[in-house]
């Protein structure tokens, strides 16, 4: 059964980690579809932070667009895919490595992991999608 707006939106924002799909930049390749973490506030923009860069963040940069989709299995089967339009991709800030880090890690690990990444991935940018097509849907317990 397809989940109202308020459950897919609530669901969204929770904090699963998603898969990007986008179109491949390579020819004769298929679409890249990788787990990555992502914000997203219901009716607001998602947001991810990728290198600028990585085959992911070109992929995304041509096309302009991506998609995301996030599921469970439990108590319930439950998934959303959303899609749309890039709308912003900006220079990423340590402060959102912060705020992204603590969506997925305990408090602990934090600080380490952002040292860490801060200094290791490289140039980072935040990319913002806005959500323009969904499609979602709870089985229910299987």
């Amino acid at each position: 059964m397809a989940l109202t707006r308020e459950e897919r939106e609530q669901f969204l924002a929770e904090p699963h980690v998603a898969t990007v799909a986008v179109n491949a930049t390579e020819e004769g390749r298929a679409p890249l579809a990788v787990p990555i973490w992502y914000a997203y506030e219901p009716g607001g923009d998602l947001w991810i932070m990728t290198g600028r860069d990585s085959r992911k963040g070109v992929a995304i940069a041509r096309a302009g667009r991506f998609s995301i989709v996030v599921d469970r299995v439990s108590p319930t089967v439950r998934y959303v895919s959303v899609e749309g339009p890039v709308v912003a991709t900006v220079p990423a800030t340590r402060e959102q490595l912060v705020e992204m880090s603590s969506r997925y890690l305990p408090a602990e690990k934090v600080d380490a992991y952002v040292d860490f990444a801060w200094r290791e991935h490289g140039e980072q940018v935040v990319v913002r999608m806005r959500p323009q097509h969904w499609l979602s849907s709870d089985l229910g317990e299987v």
